[in-house]
């Protein structure tokens, strides 16, 4: 019997089996943030470790940082302390920083494949579940807690057990205007918030292969969303296509042998797997969250469903406590739904990839009256190319807010961008539970598309319906 990508992946960095059956796993890449890291960093010092692998690990600010005036005192205390220790800790431990204003800074599963950290056939893990995006370059990526990133930073190491292998197989092509984030909405809706749990998800399929490499990303960053470990795709000329211009990558016959490696690091034909879900792509339309996790999405075209559609007795009490909180009648016509701001930005959607899709549908209209559209650019690369390519442009002549630093913004309501109570927002970040946009905020969770075209509308809607 052949092996998945995964377990090949897994395998290559085994230092030890364990004799609880988990595995001593070797750690090809650790990045760190502001957020979760200062403990790790105290624990560290406490008992007189050093970080073993400074050169394996880097550091950047992001989830609290302000994405405006960056020139200022940071005034939220708990961001200023956090930022505050990330730097020192950083200085004294010798962990290269990506500091706020700084050419490389940004969110930190934006600016990995960015800087080249990020290759086929590693292990790299970020205390953040969203560290699942790294995958889409075939590459074992997941989040790990406090205590982990303590082991990792003073040994390299990290104690685990090897999760199950999932297949999600999506054949078929994407209908026109249906994206990675309707894609992966649609599979999160199939199998639910604990569909993956337990298990590492192989994407697969035609319709994953003509991805970009934003799009795949799109796809693993909500692996984690699904309850998975992590999300991987299977390198191919899309991923080498991307890799080859990224900093500190091999050339002339050093790069021709990585790139044969690579294409080395896939499933076997008579791999099998765990669990094993197919989609047809071609019968898929934009999707859209109606209550609090990102399984409770449905159609663009659908209506709010009711409490009694779901046979699940969880699910029944769950769609109850939506509603209540979403304050939605079932019954409702999801493009009836008015809107009182658009965030487009985040680990999920923050890339060039996703400006441009929402600068295509802005281009010669105006966001709707009463409604403010945030648009955060995941780095400082990000931001400067959609400057160079005139994006600021079409933003600002829509009416859009495009923030003059990199962050993650409004998808966490860790620093100042936060919805009021009550109020209702399209989103393309990648949760939605209670509070996650700020206290009582109501959080829509949709594609960039779908985002931009619902700033004109001032209604959750299509590019197709303006």
């Amino acid at each position: 019997m052949g092996s998945t990508l995964a377990q090949k992946t897994w395998d290559a960095h085994v230092v030890r089996h364990g004799d609880d059956g988990g595995d001593l796993l070797y750690v090809d890449m650790h990045l760190l943030h502001e957020v979760n890291t200062p403990q790790a960093f105290d624990d560290l010092r406490a008992a007189g470790r050093a970080v073993r692998r400074p050169d394996l690990t880097v550091g950047t600010e992001d989830h609290n940082t302000p994405t405006v005036a960056i020139d200022k005192v940071i005034q939220d205390p708990a961001g200023r302390r956090q930022t505050t220790l990330m730097r020192a800790n950083c200085e004294e431990f010798g962990i290269p920083l990506h500091r706020l204003g700084s050419a490389g800074q940004g969110i930190v599963h934006v600016i990995g494949p960015e800087l080249g950290l990020v290759r086929p056939g590693m292990t790299i893990v970020c205390c953040d579940s969203h560290t699942t995006t790294l995958g889409a370059f075939g590459a074992v990526a997941f989040g790990i807690g406090t205590k982990q990133v303590e082991h990792v930073l003073a040994t390299q190491t990290l104690p685990m057990a090897r999760p199950k292998d999932m297949a999600v197989t999506v054949t078929g092509e994407l209908p026109p205007g249906v994206t990675a984030k309707d894609l992966v909405l649609a599979i999160i809706a199939r199998i639910g918030t604990g569909g993956g749990v337990g298990h590492i998800i192989e994407y697969r399929g035609a319709a994953v292969t003509a991805l970009s490499m934003e799009g795949r990303m799109t796809l693993c960053n909500m692996s984690v969303e699904a309850g998975s470990r992590a999300g991987l795709i299977a390198p191919d000329e899309t991923t080498f296509a991307y890799l080859r211009t990224r900093p500190g990558m091999p050339q002339g016959a050093d790069w021709e042998a990585e790139v044969a490696h690579w294409k080395s690091l896939r499933s076997d034909e008579d791999a099998v797997y765990d669990k094993e879900v197919v989609i047809d792509a071609s019968t898929l339309t934009p999707y859209v969250s109606w209550g609090n996790n990102p399984g409770q999405s449905i159609p663009l075209d659908a209506v709010v469903p009711a409490p009694a559609d779901f046979s699940d007795p969880q699910e029944r009490v769950a769609a109850e406590r939506a509603l209540a909180y979403m304050d939605l009648e079932p019954g409702t016509g999801m493009r009836e739904l008015p809107i009182d701001a658009v965030f487009l930005g985040s680990c999920t959607n923050g890339r060039i990839e996703d400006l441009r899709a929402a600068a295509e549908v802005l281009e010669g209209r105006k966001v709707a009256d009463g409604l403010h559209m945030m648009i955060v650019p995941g780095s400082t690369p990000v931001r400067e190319q959609a400057v160079a390519e005139g994006l600021d442009r079409v933003f600002a002549e829509a009416g859009a807010d495009f923030r003059p630093a990199a962050g993650c913004s409004m998808c966490a309501a860790l620093n100042e961008d936060r919805l009021l109570p009550g109020q209702r927002a399209a989103s393309t970040s990648n949760r939605n539970f209670e509070g996650r946009q700020g206290k009582g905020s109501r959080t829509h969770i949709v594609s960039p598309a779908v985002a931009a075209a619902t700033a004109v509308a001032g209604r959750l809607a299509a590019p197709a319906d303006l």
